[in-house]
Parts: structure tokens; sequence; C-alpha cells
């Protein structure tokens, strides 16, 4: 426990060229251009903790987020892994690695490393709405229903697995029932541009027939 407290910590307290009070300066920089879109900026105040800690968990995790909205899936994958190298369970750093590997559409990495997550966290609410997507992006849809069904069991009016329910059936060509999941949605959401557009395709199908 107290090395684990030590690796996470020592980006922030043990810093010799660093005073704790920098460190939160830039930090706190760092989130305000953040707010302000300007990712650029935000990665660079924080280059000069990397600097130093190169293998800090925190500054490796955030530089990986950062990269990501900025639209650098590389150095975003590359500071994620250096992320989950510091802890290989960290499941924030997992669910973190997948969004550029989402962005690029590779969703079989994306699938490989959701089932890694499950075995930490069965139940993981994000690493399993990812799980279902990418399975569908890979036309895996009987997958696809066990994970959603599974989530569904524990939230049943949940719109994010309601909708990945829906388009499922959609995608099977089961429009009776993607009807009703979306209409259902719409209860719940009133104003879910998703299951419109979904019941708007129905219906042009449904007419088409």
């Amino acid at each position: 426990m107290g090395k684990i407290l030590f690796s996470v910590l020592s980006v922030v307290y043990f810093a010799f060229s660093l005073t704790n009070e920098e460190i939160k300066k830039y930090y706190w920089q760092s989130y305000n251009f953040e707010k302000m879109q300007n990712y650029e900026d935000a990665i660079k105040v924080l280059i000069p903790i990397y600097d130093k800690y190169p293998n800090g968990y925190t500054v490796n995790l955030r530089l990986g987020w950062l990269y990501y909205l900025k639209g650098n899936y590389r150095n975003s994958i590359y500071h994620y892994k250096k992320a989950m190298k510091v802890f290989p369970y960290s499941v924030e750093a997992k669910l973190g690695y997948i969004l550029p590997l989402l962005a690029q559409g590779k969703y079989k990495d994306v699938v490989d490393m959701c089932y890694q997550i499950l075995k930490i966290d069965f139940y993981n609410y994000y690493g399993n709405l990812r799980l279902s997507f990418a399975l569908r992006e890979l036309k895996d849809y009987t997958n696809a229903h066990k994970v959603v069904s599974k989530m569904l069991a524990l939230y049943p009016t949940d719109t994010n697995f309601l909708l990945e329910l829906g388009i499922i059936y959609y995608k099977t060509n089961d429009l009776s029932n993607a009807k009703k999941i979306f209409n259902d949605v719409l209860i719940l959401d009133p104003i879910n541009i998703k299951a419109k557009r979904y019941l708007e395709k129905i219906n042009k199908k449904e007419e088409m027939d």
C-alpha cells in the first residue's frame, strides 16, 4: 500500500525542482486551458511536471486525455500506456486508453481492452457500454446483445444501454422491437435525438415495404 501511495503522489509531493505550489498552479492552469478548449496550452503547462516525472501516473493520465481531446491519438495512446505501466490494474487508465482507439475505429483493440476491464470490474458501466458499441460496429450483434442485456438487468431505464439495444434490433432488422425500444427511450428522454433519428429510419423502411 505504501509503495502504491508513493507512486501516485510522487508527482505531487516529492518535487525537488518544483514546489507543491508550482505543481498545483500548473494543474490549475491546465484545467482552465482545457475549459477554454485550448488543449495545446493545457498540455504545455504540464511539461515541467512531465520532464521531472516522465513515468508519473497522474501526469501521463492527464496528458493522455488532453492529447485525445486535441486529436493527437498517437501521443494519447503513448501516455495512457505509460499510465497503465505504472498501475496495470487501473480501470481509469484503461478506459482512457480506449478513447483514441474508438476515435480511430480500432474496434477489435477496443473489444480486447474492454474485456480486460471486465476481468477487473465485471459490471463497469463504461467498459460495458464501449464494449457493446465496439461489438456492434464489428457486427457481432449476438455478443453485443448479451452485454446490453446484462447491464439493463441492473439499469433497466438507462437510455444509453436502451439505445444500444434498439440499434442492435434495428441492425438485425427486428424493426418491431427496435421501434418499441426507441419509443421507450423517448418516454425517459423526450428530446433524445438519436432515438428520434432511428424512429424516422424505421418509419421510412415501413413505408417502403
